[in-house]
């Protein structure tokens, strides 16, 4: 493989300083990590015990007091966080490896002092130990939380992101790059590519710049300013080649990235197997019935109830300012399509005119003429009310949908519940958001929800059957909340 070994010093400056930010971020996660565990601990320390208590033993050669043991506490949580890899630059910023890590590390900090107080014959106040743990492991999530929201406000602006050098097949790379645009958060800034067949110039399409070919890479690699080099596809580049390839890159600045033939598939269902060399990635295929299932219906239950509960005032509410601020009933009933594809009653607050569905058709033909094959959606509906106008900017006209999440038709959160006559004009693979049930949310609405297009709609419905989660779940409805009350709203 050829190629200019060298690189310019202002190539070597570029790449030195996307090198060392996931450095300058971790050490800055390691600092509010120490503040947060002396915070917590001397806190607790304090309000339980007192500044200076000493610390009751079995053994009379050993004279402690809890100050030495919160220190003690804080480096050995502090030393645990860092053997989990924590502040890793692999986990930092994206994902849920970092907070699973954070959680487990401290519940491993948590046993060993349990085992040493037993081996030593310490008498730990159990309130000191059982509130410092969980509320060091929460402030530790919160603090995680809040710098990963100033890293993602940073990558969004192209800062703090890998520099990438897309390599593969003109399609692949195309596809790649757009991948890596949606998601800006990711931490992936595409500077450019090399493909096979040595095109120079804007890739059609994708807007990507391309080098050359493959014996251009290195070169590239300079000209571009790029750290990391991502392949796409490998039909035209052998095994050899990407080895020779993983060889010439710099250790410590430059990195290599293998993106397989898989889009959207959740993280909990990939799984490598190296064998004899050969990493092999196990996908996990969906389920759809058995204890998963269960727990979900379970949490639909138990969070519609208490919704419905917590939200009957507004709901008593909104049923009278319905009624008395223009013609007609108070629920909208509208037949949708549900699990495998059965037929079922969605309830709403009405939120347009008694006749809306009689002027649909004029309305949908300018629509389709917009653009929009499959689904209707006007953001200056002349039927909507101005009550209507309201409901809907804060979705206040789905409340009633709950009732249909404790009926079983629906759940909190799952792909949207479609019209038959949508369903008409599906594709064969989107008939796959069936194998759910459809939900009052789902990552349509914490997308862009009424601004999404089709295509949008069809990608985010089916990522979630393919991947639902009961913490992912939970994840959504956090989110929708956020989007309800921040976003432009829907329409």
């Amino acid at each position: 493989m050829s190629g200019a070994q060298g690189s310019s010093a202002p190539s070597r400056a570029a790449q030195s300083s996307t090198a060392d930010w996931s450095r300058a971020y971790g050490r800055r996660v390691l600092f509010t990590d120490l503040l947060v565990l002396i915070w917590v601990v001397f806190g607790v320390q304090i309000a339980w015990l007192g500044f200076d208590s000493n610390l009751a033993t079995n053994t009379n050669d050993l004279r402690l007091n809890y100050t030495g043991i919160s220190i003690i506490v804080i480096l050995l949580w502090l030393g645990a966080l860092a053997v989990f890899d924590t502040r890793g630059a692999r986990v930092l910023g994206v994902g849920s490896t970092e907070y699973r890590l954070v959680a487990d590390s401290s519940v491993r900090v948590f046993g060993i002092l349990a085992i040493a107080a037993f081996l030593f014959h310490i008498e730990l106040a159990r309130g000191y130990v059982l509130i410092a743990f969980p509320v060091g492991i929460l402030f530790l999530l919160l603090s995680r939380w809040m710098w990963r929201q100033w890293l993602v406000a940073q990558r969004r602006s192209g800062r703090y992101s890998a520099k990438v050098l897309l390599v593969g097949s003109p399609a692949s790379v195309q596809h790649i790059a757009q991948e890596l645009a949606r998601t800006p958060q990711a931490g992936y800034r595409v500077l450019g590519a090399t493909v096979s067949g040595g095109q120079v110039g804007t890739l059609p399409g994708s807007g990507v710049q391309s080098y050359g070919g493959f014996d251009d890479i290195l070169t590239a690699l300079e000209q571009s300013g790029a750290d990391t080099v991502v392949i796409t596809s490998a039909d035209d580049l052998p095994p050899e080649r990407v080895r020779e390839l993983s060889w010439s890159l710099e250790p410590g600045k430059q990195h290599l990235v293998v993106a397989p033939s898989l889009t959207d598939i959740g993280g909990p269902r990939i799984h490598t197997r190296p064998v004899q060399g050969l990493p092999l990635i196990h996908v996990e295929t969906p389920t759809y019935e058995g204890r998963k299932l269960w727990t979900k219906r379970a949490f639909d239950i138990v969070g519609s109830l208490l919704l419905i509960v917590l939200l009957s005032p507004v709901l008593a509410l909104l049923a009278i300012t319905v009624r008395v601020s223009s013609a007609g009933p108070v629920l909208f009933l509208q037949e949708r399509v549900g699990l495998n594809g059965r037929p079922f009653r969605m309830v709403k607050f009405r939120s347009m005119a008694f006749d809306a569905e009689d002027r649909l058709q004029e309305l949908s033909n300018l629509d389709r003429a917009a653009g929009n094959d499959v689904l209707f959606k006007m953001r200056d509906d002349p039927r909507v009310t101005p009550v209507g106008r309201f409901m809907r900017r804060f979705s206040l006209d789905e409340l009633t949908q709950l009732f249909n999440v404790l009926s079983g038709s629906m759940s909190l959160v799952g792909p949207r519940p479609p019209l038959q006559r949508e369903v008409e004009r599906y594709e064969a693979r989107v008939h796959r958001r069936f194998l759910v049930k459809p939900g009052v949310t789902g990552l349509w609405q914490v997308s862009g929800r009424s601004d999404l297009g089709w295509e949008d709609s069809v990608r985010l419905d089916l990522y979630y059957v393919e991947n639902w989660s009961l913490v992912g779940d939970v994840i959504i409805l956090w989110r929708t909340a956020r989007a309800v009350v921040g976003s432009a709203g829907a329409y």
